[in-house]
Parts: structure tokens; sequence; C-alpha cells
């Protein structure tokens, strides 16, 4: 008897549609990184957003054909992840890409043969779906693939007309579908429904350019773009029930499952839930610190954050307690290193990364329990507002199960309707941030042909205005005090890049003079934004270009001040050190690098001198333009998630520092004079920034300390080098008063609730003190605390008014008391709702704040009555 063959592994279905492609003269190109070159997105989010250049015709396209397994991140739907069976915030999708070569027939027909020759799928279980419109599709799937007419199913624009935007490219698209039920028929198809259908594989057929009134006029050239989604397929092939459950995603659930102590299989449904959305997101965080992603509350660093978030919260759902997240990165990046070598290499980042944001969030999950504490407080005894809880969701990553647990235990609700109001608000403001691709070609600008920039060699040149932007206008003539924005045909000036500020300067004509303050770079052109001083200026008028010379050079010595930087950053604290980020201005400059902890004040010292010996030693410059590999082979130092040409611009100090970098440079390191480290700081976890100023900076730098320095010699009357003394004294001093002060106020408590003892009521064998008593909250701790001390078998209930809109109570009892039982931590909770506010603590001691003194009387009186009740 055969034996039934094992299903297609998720790797081998990724190198089966690779080759199968590679084979009909598709080059296979590697993903790129999920931090894209488009402005327009924060993530990669589909898989021909690389391509967007040459569909938008502003890049020749290196070759006809082309298919990638391209890593892709979206989160606009969050929430479904790991309670639909395909909703993902990782995916990868297979493409294969048509530039002008082939079109619908030659796509079609491809997609066929792989579904069902390749990869075995039965044709009786696919259906199609073709834009109403497109006949053409339609007639190709019937008549030259054989579907019948009734498995073509034709929809709207809505579901398979693919656009760009308002206008630009677009076309009609056609979906393959697999059915999991076909015995339930073909009468009323439909393909909306998921429990029976899954859409794996669209094929979006490039072939009008839509204007601003809608009108559609075919491209000169029409480009096929497709999409199979890897996990879909995944699930199609290897029969499990979603996603989830194929081997790209499962082994990491399982490896939860074993840190939490259950068994997947008879887990409840909301603990699979957690653990496939553990499974999902531990994929996307692993890629997103293998692309250089670290974890902030900005951009691409608040999504990583969020996910790390989701992760550690779910993870406690199901009852992990202890550290978790590296082990699970293990997981991935085994599952992933064959297909992407780069996530291995990183991997003491990614484990870091996760280590750090994984302690860090258990600290914010205190301070969320803090916060709640403060919200049911502001709730004065009702339902704790949607808003509030959300926040608590969304900025501190608290659930909001959990602020429903604690919520009841204060006898509260919470407003879960306005809750999913404001998680709906976010959802969309995530939608329109991160789904659209905005492929809206700017037709009138790319008309007029690239700069040509000479600022590497040359300082000044004559060239023309190509082009005037005037209040967001293209005009043809612009008058003197205008602000614009000026297109030349060449430019000496540097745009903005590579952390670059761009150049400032000057055009001037024959009576026309335009200070340039800055100069940006959209593609190929270089916008100087500048004022027109005097005279007109209009389009076609020659100018003369000439670039301030003393902010290039102080330019120069900062750019390459940075990479002397880098280089002894490596050399002198760690060699895996990388860039993270800078900023080269005329006045200052900073490097941001990856390294989970703060310099020493020796290492400093130790980067500073080696930096300036460098600049001493007169090191030469060798600036080359080569192949992307050959200058990889050579030891250039790319920065990471950077994209690069084939060709790239090498800056080599020889025996110093090689970079790939475009900016502009000292051609030797003397020339930059003297570099000064300015300070060191944490910007966000594993990332550290070193500010500094090199050059003609420096001198600024230390006049004003200089300054800063005699003004405090003739204010302390000592000199310079005596001030450290001096400033210590003071804080010595400083010190001695305030701790004076405190024992005065301790002192003033005693003597205050010593006084209080003889109004001690007996009640039983109890003593009770209801008293109140207007000290500071710290100075009431202590009170209590002693005066139960001295009463014995007693309860002890104070309060203050320490300042005018707050209230603080302390609660202290005795173990027989506890014994009746009275705990002050529940006591004191329900009688602070009396004050506007909330707490807890231990059964022997709690404290609570409120802020509506106007009840603290009431508040002490109902104490006294409960207290009385309770321990008759």
């Amino acid at each position: 008897m055969a034996s039934t063959p094992q299903p297609l592994s998720g790797s081998e279905i990724r190198e089966t549609f690779l080759k199968f492609y590679e084979q009909r003269g598709h080059k296979i190109l590697p993903s790129a990184s999920l931090v894209p070159e488009d402005p327009t997105v924060l993530l990669t989010i589909a898989g021909m957003l690389p391509f967007k250049p040459i569909f938008l015709g502003q890049k020749q396209a290196e070759v006809p054909r082309a298919t990638s397994s391209q890593k892709c991140i979206r989160t606009n739907d969050i929430e479904n992840v790991g309670r639909t069976a395909r909703h993902h915030t990782f995916f990868e999708m297979l493409g294969n890409f048509s530039f002008g070569d082939y079109f619908k027939e030659n796509a079609i027909a491809y997609a066929w043969e792989l579904s069902t020759q390749i990869f075995g799928l039965p044709p009786e279980r696919l259906v199609v779906s073709v834009f109403r419109e497109d006949d053409e599709a339609f007639a190709i799937w019937r008549d030259r693939i054989g579907i019948p007419a009734h498995r073509i199913q034709r929809m709207g624009e809505e579901d398979n007309f693919w656009v760009s935007g308002i206008t630009g490219p677009c076309g009609p698209c056609s979906e393959i579908y697999y059915d999991f039920h076909p015995e339930r028929g073909d009468d009323n198809l439909d393909l909306e429904d998921d429990t029976r259908f899954i859409e794996f594989y669209n094929l979006v057929f490039m072939q009008y350019n839509r204007d601003a009134e809608g009108n559609l006029t075919p491209l000169e050239k029409q480009n096929i773009d497709t999409g199979m989604g890897l996990e879909r397929m995944a699930q199609i092939l290897q029969k499990v029930p979603n996603n989830y459950e194929t081997d790209l995603i499962f082994p990491i659930i399982k490896t939860a499952a074993d840190i939490a102590g259950i068994d997947y299989a008879k887990a409840k449904e909301e603990t699979k839930v957690s653990l496939k959305v553990i499974g999902d997101h531990v994929r996307a965080v692993v890629h997103l610190i293998t692309d250089g992603v670290t974890a902030s509350n900005m951009g691409r660093g608040y999504i990583l954050r969020r996910l790390i978030r989701r992760v550690v919260r779910h993870g406690r759902l199901i009852g992990i307690e202890n550290e978790f997240t590296s082990l699970l990165a293990e997981t991935a990046i085994a599952l992933s290193e064959a297909a992407y070598p780069q996530v291995r290499e990183r991997e003491s980042a990614i484990k870091g990364e996760l280590e750090r944001e994984e302690a860090a969030f258990r600290k914010t999950l205190e301070r969320g329990e803090k916060l709640l504490q403060e919200i049911i407080a502001k709730s004065k005894g009702q339902q704790i507002a949607g808003e509030d809880a959300f926040t608590l969701y969304d900025t501190y990553g608290f659930p909001l199960e959990l602020t429903q647990e604690i919520a009841e235990e204060q006898g509260l609700t919470v407003d879960v309707e306005g809750f999913n109001v404001a998680m709906d608000r976010q959802r969309e403001l995530s939608k329109d941030a991160h789904e659209t691709i905005d492929l809206t070609a700017k037709a009138s600008l790319d008309a007029i042909g690239n700069t040509e920039f000479l600022g590497y060699t040359q300082l000044s040149t004559q060239a023309t205005i190509t082009a005037i932007l005037a209040n967001g206008q293209q005009v043809e003539l612009a008058e003197a005090g205008t602000e614009v924005k000026l297109i030349l045909d060449r430019t000496p000036f540097y745009a903005e890049s590579g952390g670059q500020i761009g150049d400032r300067g000057y055009l001037s004509g024959d009576t026309t003079l335009v200070r340039i303050e800055d100069v940006q770079k959209d593609g190929h052109l270089f916008i100087h934004v500048g004022r027109i001083e005097r005279g007109n200026l209009e389009v076609g008028m020659p100018v003369m270009a000439q670039i301030d010379r003393a902010c290039r050079r102080r330019a120069q010595a900062n750019h390459t001040a940075t990479h002397l930087l880098q280089a002894a950053l490596r050399k002198i604290v760690d060699p895996g050190i990388s860039q993270a980020g800078s900023l080269v201005d005329f006045d200052r400059l900073r490097f941001d690098f990856n390294l989970p902890r703060s310099l020493t004040p020796e290492e400093l010292q130790q980067v500073e001198e080696q930096v300036n010996t460098w600049i001493s030693e007169a090191h030469d410059a060798e600036v080359n333009v080569m192949p992307i590999a050959e200058a990889k082979a050579k030891g250039a130092i790319a920065m990471f998630g950077e994209k690069y040409g084939d060709e790239v611009r090498v800056v080599d100090y020889p025996g110093v520092s090689m970079e790939l970098c475009g900016g502009t440079h000292v051609h030797n390191t003397a020339e930059i004079g003297v570099f000064k480290i300015i300070s060191e700081t944490g910007i966000s976890s594993g990332v550290r920034r070193v500010e500094a100023v090199a050059g003609a900076a420096v001198l600024d730098y230390l006049n004003v300390r200089d300054k800063v320095v005699r003004e405090l010699s003739d204010r302390f009357k000592v000199k310079p080098e005596e001030l450290p003394q001096r400033v210590t004294n003071l804080q010595g001093e400083l010190k001695a008063t305030q701790k004076a002060l405190d024992e005065v106020k301790q002192e003033l408590a005693i003597a205050k609730s010593d006084q209080l003892l003889t109004q001690a009521e007996s009640v039983g064998e109890f003593k009770i003190l209801i008293a109140q008593l207007d000290i500071d909250a710290d100075s009431l701790k202590t009170a209590a605390e002693r005066l139960q001390q001295k009463l014995g078998n007693s309860a002890v209930f104070l309060g203050s008014i320490p300042e005018p809109d707050k209230v603080s109570l302390v609660a202290a009892f005795s173990p027989e008391v506890n014994k009746k039982g009275l705990q002050a931590g529940k006591f004191i909770g329900q009688i602070a709702k009396l004050c506007g506010g909330g707490g807890g603590g231990r059964p022997n001691l709690a404290q609570a704040g409120g802020r509506d003194p106007s009840k603290l009387q009431e508040a002490l009186e109902i104490a006294k009555k409960q207290l009385t009740e309770g321990l008759q």
C-alpha cells in the first residue's frame, strides 16, 4: 500500500513558487526590507511596494520579468489577529511581475498552471473572480483555461478593480479562490463566505491611467502585479483549519504553549486566540528588529513596541509569569533563517531588544495599575470612562479584561461601548496611515527632467530655472519678497539626505537675488527653498548658483567627524555597533547607534581622544563609485535598512573608516581641526545617542561654556577650578537642611498624634481612634502606625487635608481586628469613595486618597460607625 505523500512545507511552497517563475524567464529578487524607501508608508505593506517607482514610470525596470517573496507588515486590523483563520500582522507575499512584457493571457495561464499542476489543487475546487466589465479576462478563463462560466464570478469595482489613488495607474484584477466545501454545490456561490472560500492568488492587470476627472486611458506599457499569500497556500496544502496551524507559525505557538503548560488541542478558544496572537506577533517583531527597527513611541518604533507588548500581555493572559519572549524568538529565528539568513545574524540584537522591552513593559503594567487606581478615584464611585480604559490599553498596554476585573473589585463597571468607540477611531487612523499605497504621479514636475548635481566638485555654477513653486502652485514668474521653491537644471547645492542637511547659499542674476535656506530632494529633483530678495524670477532664467562656503565647510567637518565617531565606537566600545540614525548640521552632529547600555565616562574620553588622534594624523579621503558587492567585499559599512543601488559611492579614510555615503566630506581629516563630545544619552530601549561638535563649531561651543563658567565664578566668588567643590558644598548644606526639616515634621507629627491618644474609645475589648490630623501623607502614615502600636488591640483611622483639593486617609489595624473580619485595605477603599477617591493596602495598614475635602468629616463618622459595628 502506497504511503500518503507529505504535504509541502512553507519553505517548499516558497521555493516552488520562485523556481516556477524563474524557469519562465523571471529574475528572482530578494525581499526588500520592511522599512520601505517609499515615504508615504511606515512599513512595507504589499509585495508590489518595492516596484512602485517602476509602475510610476520614475525608474526603468532592470528586467522585464521578476518574482519575489516579500516580507510585509500590516497592523490596521490588528484586533482580528488570532480571531479569524487568516488575519496576520506579518505575512509573506509571493509575487510575479511583468514590466511591459506579458499581460493577462500569460498571467492567467501561469497562475492556473502553478495552482493546479505544480501545487496540485483540484480544478473543480477553484473559483475565480473578475471585474464586472473585464470581458477579456472572463473569456480567457472560460475559453483558454476551461473554467465553467458559472464558476467565474463578476465582481464590482470595490472588490476587483485596483487603484493606486485618486489618480494614477489602475486596472482590473482577477482572484483565484479555493473551495473548502464543494459538496455544498455551485448554486448561488458566495465568495464572501470565508467559511467556504479563501482567496489565495490575486492578479492585478495594471492597464489604465486615471486622471483627475476619472477618465481612463490605456497605459503605454501594461504591467502585471500578482500576489499569493504564502500562509494561505500553506493552510490549503497542509490541510489545517487556519493559517496559524501551518508549519510557518505553529512551532512558535507550540513553544508558547509548552512554556505556559498548556495543551493547545485541549485549550479553550480564548486561550487559543492568545496563543495565535503570540505566534503571529513574534514573527513580526523578529523581522522588524532584523530590518533595523527599534522600539520607541513614534512611527515604526511604536508599531514594534505595541506588538511586543501584545505578546507579553497575551502571555500573561495564558498564565506565563516569567520573561519568555526571547525563547519564542529562538523558535521564530530557526523557522526563518533558511530563507532570511540575516535573522540569525541579528540574533543577539533581536533577543536583546525583546528582553529589554519585556522587562520594561512588566514595570509599565505596574504603572498602569497605579494609573487605574487614579482613574477609579476620579470616577467617584461610578463608571470608568471608555476613553480612560482605552488610554490604559493603548498607552500602557493594559488589557481591558484586567481593567474590568480590578474595577469590579471596587464595585465599578467599565464603559465598554466608549472603549470600542475609541478603539474604532484609533483603528481608522491606523488604516488611513498604513493601508493605502499612493502611486499618484506628479506629472508636471516629472516632465521637467532630473537635476544634475555638481556639488562634489563645484561650489558654484551657471544654471537655468526649470520650475518655480509659490504658495503650493507652479508658476511662471515670481516677484521680490515671495517665498519660493525652485528647481534648476544643474546645481552645486547638496540636498538633505543621509542625515546631512541641505546647503545654504544664493542664486543671482543681473538684477535678481534669491537667498536659499534649504534644499530638499524629491526623486532626482533638487528643490531649492528660499526667498526672492530683489528682482523678479521666471522660468528659463539663467542664474549663478553659489553655496555658502562656510556652511559647507562646517557640514563637511561634522559629516566626516560622524564617520570617525562610528569607527571609534566600533573600535573601543563594541565592534557590533550599528548606526540607527544621524544628523549632520552646520553647528553640531548627532549619531544614534544600537547599544543596550550607556557608555562609561572612560569610554567617552577614549572615543573622543581616538577621533582627535585620527584628525591630527591627517588621513586623506579616497572617494570612489563601485559596485555594491565590491564595496561590501572591501569592508565598507552600510547603514542598516538604507537602500542602495547597484553602484554606490564609497568614502574611505584608509585604515580608519570606510562607509557607503552620498554626503559631502573633508579632503583630509586635518581639515576638521578638533572634535568634542557634548553628551551621551539613551533615546529609546537599546538605542544610544552621542551629540558632538567639530571644526569651527567647537569654538562656538567653548565660548558659550566659558561665559557660563565666568558668570558662575563671579557669582560664587571662587576660581573656575573651585566651582565643583563649591557646588558640592551647597548640595550638602541643602541635603542637611532638608533632613533637619523632615525630622522636625516627624517630631511634630508624633507630638500631635500623642495628643490624640486621649480620644480613643473602647468597643468591647478593642480601642478605636478616628480623627483628623492635618499633616502630610507620609507623616500621617507614621502617626497611624505609632498610635496603633501604643493602643495595642486597636483600630486607628486618620484623615487629613494636606492640600486644598486633596484628602489623605490611613487605616492601621491590629491582628486581633483582622480576625474580626476587618481588613485595612478593603475598609479604607470603601471609605475613600466618599471623598471621591480610592486606595488600598495590606490587612493591617492601608492608605487612600480623595479629591473632595468637604466630605472628610462625613467619611470619618461613617468609618467610626462601621468600626464600632464590626468590633462589637
